[in-house]
């Protein structure tokens, strides 16, 4: 018995080195190779296979103990061994994959909501300005009031229009509509009234959208 008991360590002992580097060469081709990493693996294997012994017992199998003797059943307990040595290579490579892929997908979520943000930035900005009073730039802003004589006909129109809607971003065919214009003669007023800071265009998820700013507002006032 007691040359049974010398012959399952001594098993259990060279099994367990040979997991550890059957896991070394594994883990060395997927990550960098770090100085005693061998000695780790090796350590980690035989230390596992030492947990067969308990393993069977907990589940009531009388291997140990039929081996003696038994070249087939020696075999079998030599398989598990192996099979609880390089049991850590799965469980590494499992849970660092999953951390790799949970890891991508949140860098990809922080991506799409960064740029999510950008365009509701984009967006905002010209409301923020316009509901925003500036100080520093009240005798700017009177010498530069705007002079209704400036317009012509269909710019003052489509002026109003973007300034009486319930949207604050306009579309063109929506202005179009509104206007009774005719969407070549929409887009040069456009233009015009965005080169006088009197409209401004942004591109947001639906497509381009044009709003009146502050001086524009001030222009349809004094217009009446």
């Amino acid at each position: 018995m007691t040359g049974h008991f010398v012959s399952l360590v001594f098993i259990m002992l060279v099994v367990g080195a040979a997991g550890g580097v059957i896991n070394y060469f594994t883990l060395g081709s997927k990550q960098s190779v770090e100085s005693g990493l061998l000695w780790r693996c090796i350590m980690l294997g035989v230390l596992m296979t030492f947990l067969v012994p308990f393993i069977l017992s907990v589940f009531g199998s009388t291997l140990i103990v039929d081996s003696e003797g038994n070249p087939a059943n020696l075999l079998n307990y030599v398989a598990i061994c192996l099979a609880v040595a390089i049991a850590p290579r799965f469980f590494l490579v499992n849970v660092s994959n999953s951390v790799l892929n949970e890891t991508r997908a949140t860098s990809d979520k922080v991506d799409m909501l960064q740029y999510q943000l950008k365009q509701l930035q984009e967006e905002l900005l010209p409301l923020i300005d316009t509901e925003t009073e500036d100080d520093s730039l009240t005798e700017v802003a009177m010498a530069n009031e705007p002079d209704p004589h400036e317009l012509d006909t269909t710019s003052t129109k489509v002026l109003k229009t973007l300034g009486c809607g319930r949207f604050i971003y306009r579309s063109l065919p929506g202005l179009c509509r509104e206007a009774d214009t005719d969407e070549s003669t929409m887009v040069k007023t456009l233009g015009f009234l965005t080169l006088k800071s009197l409209a401004g265009r942004i591109g947001g998820r639906k497509g381009a959208r044009w709003y009146i700013t502050e001086r524009g507002r001030k222009l349809v006032e004094v217009g009446g």
